[in-house]
């Protein structure tokens, strides 16, 4: 189980009201189930499920009655004993929002793919980055592409303890394209930058 907090700092863009706020965004519950361990596979293989409900609206920080569930299935190898692990992602991100002010309702998914490459300075710490590229789509059958983003950057893991880890993530939208537009990025569907800090405990 886990909860979030968004901040927002928008100025100037077009189509959105401009806001400077800190608020707590929802709460979310992820079960992960390993199908294949790589120290007695080929390779690993995870399929993660995460469902959220939000408060605020992660791009344009309105207040929002969001549900969504990401489906993820992880694969990932170790492609240089004890030194490093390649992992390879695909994701499934249909969601659910309504404005209460209004009461507009609305549906978009996101599919992505994310390849990542990580090496152990310590018997405790993996450095590595990774690569994102994600697509959006106007209702969850993925009816009319929105949007698309290339996301690149720095990854780190902690393990500490046997039963405790730490994972940050930090990415920057490095290529976007949103549909109808000719910008460089997709600022609309996308952040400009992502970050993620994990803590998780294994029971």
């Amino acid at each position: 189980m886990g909860t979030s907090f968004a901040a927002h700092d928008i100025n100037g863009v077009t189509g959105f009201d401009d806001r400077r706020q800190l608020s707590w965004q929802g709460v979310s519950v992820d079960f992960r189930y390993r199908f294949l361990d790589r120290d007695a596979a080929p390779l690993g293989l995870t399929l993660a499920v995460e469902t959220h409900a939000d408060r605020v609206d992660e791009t344009t920080a309105s207040a929002v009655r969001s549900y969504g569930t990401e489906l993820t299935l992880a694969f990932d190898r170790e492609i240089i004993p004890n030194v490093a692990v390649a992992a390879f992602n695909l994701s499934y991100q249909p969601e659910w929002t309504r404005l209460p002010r209004t009461g507009a309702a609305d549906q978009d998914a996101t599919i992505g793919v994310a390849f990542g490459l990580m090496a152990r300075l310590r018997p405790d710490i993996l450095l590595g980055g990774e690569a994102r590229y994600f697509r959006k789509y106007e209702g969850i059958g993925l009816d009319g592409l929105a949007g698309q983003a290339l996301f690149i950057g720095p990854t780190a893991y902690f393990q500490l303890s046997q039963s405790s880890r730490l994972t940050a993530t930090w990415s920057v939208q490095a290529w976007g394209h949103r549909a109808g537009s000719t910008a460089a990025l997709d600022l609309v569907n996308f952040e400009r930058h992502q970050a993620r800090l994990v803590f998780g405990v294994n029971f």
